[in-house]
């Protein structure tokens, strides 16, 4: 009887596992419309890799887009979790980010705080006024305009604040840069003091 018992409640286990899988088990980014966007780059950069001015780019800015693209399809292939965004700049930080199926919106993420993997954090808004390095050994760059950077999926971005410059620096090159107006994303018109007034979003955070 007690064995009796003990296979049933296995088979319960069993089949629970089969119909709902845990939420803890990785989730495969490689089927999303961000790796079927890198692959075909990819693809088609390779093949004009020995004639690049028939892509527009020099031998030089070539090989450093295939160097990117190469990166973002290792971040996609190997990510556990979805895209999170750590703010470590000691400031409040404007955060691109959805839930589930819902669409990309503005959040605002305080300092010392990360995306809750509920969310995936798609990017960050960057006022005009700012001093940005876009990803390891890059150059600082004065923002003359507000825009919007995109990161891949499970992506796993650290923004900081450089204590000499105050520049904001970012631990990964951004996938894509936007202004107002490319894509359907909201870019207003804030400024750091803007953001720094805003009530962090509590969903955001565990």
């Amino acid at each position: 009887m007690q064995l009796l018992k003990i296979m049933l409640v296995g088979l319960v286990l069993i089949v629970n596992l089969l119909i709902a899988p845990p939420s803890w088990a990785g989730k495969n980014l490689t089927k999303g419309a961000d790796y079927a966007e890198i692959t075909q780059e990819l693809n088609q950069l390779l093949q004009v890799q020995n004639a690049p001015e028939e892509a527009g780019y020099t031998p030089e800015q070539l090989q450093q887009r295939l160097t990117e693209l190469q990166s973002q399809k290792t971040i996609v292939e190997t990510a556990k979790k979805r895209a999170q965004c750590r703010n470590n700049t000691g400031n409040t930080l404007a955060v691109y980010a959805n839930k589930k199926k819902s669409p990309t919106a503005l959040y605002f993420l305080g300092a010392g705080e990360i995306t809750d993997d509920d969310f995936d954090c798609d990017g960050i808004y960057l006022p005009a006024g700012s001093q940005v390095v876009f990803g390891p050994n890059a150059e600082v760059q004065d923002l003359t305009e507000a825009i919007a950077v995109k990161f891949v999926d499970g992506t796993q971005l650290v923004a900081t604040t450089n204590p000499t410059t105050g520049a904001i620096e970012l631990n990964i090159t951004p996938a894509k840069v936007f202004k107002a107006g490319d894509n359907n994303w909201s870019i207003p018109v804030l400024s750091q003091a803007d953001i720094n007034a805003q009530v962090p979003s509590p969903e955001l955070i565990d």
